[in-house]
């Protein structure tokens, strides 16, 4: 929901282009991750990045994999908090909530507190309760050949997806593009059953974030538990440990989205350190380390391209967003 904003930054043509060339960037960080969990006999993403470097390699990739979804639950929370209880932008305007339209202004029903806390107890709490979620879905497969085109598949429609939603997001509303856009769709917007359009689209939305949630926090409690219990019995096993763990990441996630302002402000961070790590920096490592001597020519090449572009980007997007904070500390005072 951040990428209308993005392309309000970068404008059309470099937002496009920009979310093409991440496609196929992460296509081949999947491919060189599947190619050398084969290889290495491994089933999790942290058990190949230990593989090729050792207990540091693992660490360091349980890390970022932690953060980066912990960043990734706080912008789900606070997207939801956003669609149920409204919010505020920087020019104090402030852009209602689905709670507030249906049924007014109630200092208690519209609170954004309050709507955080309902849905953590009653819709998150116990969906992240449930012990076993997902599993890996190459190990799913009948024919494990099958996973390269899946994840061509899967690529394809989220590209599309993200271009279509920045494209049309940024179209609609321009220069008062939000960053979190779903904050957009609470006024009139010029077509027949306005209303009714804007709340389906919130609803949808929200709903979805709700039930693809645990799926992320999955993740990130098996890693957590890793990074800090590696000797351990499976968490799964360990009821005290399970639901401890369990509540202790949670109440993270919701201080989180409480007093992080803004989406944007959460993607700017983690999404220039821990996403572009896991996404690009270790699996070209991993390519270029090569314990199995399966890399080809081509695999070093591209590694060699995306580690300095991923570092680049990385240190560019650091430096603006540290700019940016100074900036305005300097202007508050």
């Amino acid at each position: 929901m951040a990428l209308p904003a993005t392309f309000k930054q970068l404008g059309l043509i470099p937002g496009v282009t920009l979310i093409i060339l991440a496609a196929f960037m992460t296509e081949f960080s999947i491919d060189m991750i599947l190619r050398f969990s084969k290889a290495s006999k491994s089933n999790s993403y942290s058990s190949v990045a230990g593989d090729a470097f050792g207990v540091f390699g693992r660490t360091v990739s349980q890390v970022c994999i932690i953060v980066n979804n912990l960043g990734l639950l706080v912008v789900y929370l606070i997207i939801i908090g956003d669609v149920l209880a409204g919010t505020a932008t920087k020019g104090l305007s402030h852009h209602k909530g689905l709670m507030e339209e249906w049924f007014g202004q109630q200092w208690w029903w519209t609170s954004r507190s309050i709507w955080l806390v309902l849905t953590t107890c009653f819709v998150i709490a116990p969906l992240i309760s449930f012990k076993r979620v997902v599993h890996p879905i190459e190990n799913e497969l009948t024919d494990p050949s099958q996973m390269k085109a899946i994840v061509k598949t899967s690529l394809m429609l989220c590209s599309s997806v993200y271009v279509a939603t920045s494209f049309f997001g940024f179209l609609l509303f321009g220069e008062q593009t939000l960053d979190d856009v779903l904050a957009n769709f609470d006024g009139d917007l010029g077509i027949p059953y306005s209303s009714l359009f804007d709340d389906v689209i919130r609803v949808s939305y929200g709903v979805h974030l709700m039930l693809v949630f645990p799926i992320v926090f999955y993740s990130l409690r098996l890693n957590v538990d890793g990074l800090l219990f590696p000797h351990a019995i499976p968490i799964v096993y360990d009821n005290n440990r399970f639901y401890s763990l369990t509540a202790c990441l949670m109440g993270f996630i919701f201080l989180g989205a409480n007093y992080v302002p803004s989406i944007w402000d959460a993607f700017q961070f983690t999404g220039a350190t821990a996403t572009i790590s896991v996404g690009y920096i270790i699996p070209a490592a991993i390519a270029l380390r090569d314990n199995h001597g399966i890399a080809t020519r081509k695999d070093r090449f591209i590694s060699w391209v995306m580690i300095p572009l991923a570092v680049l980007s990385s240190t560019v997007a650091i430096t603006s967003d540290i700019y940016s904070l100074v900036t305005n500390n300097e202007h508050e005072f």
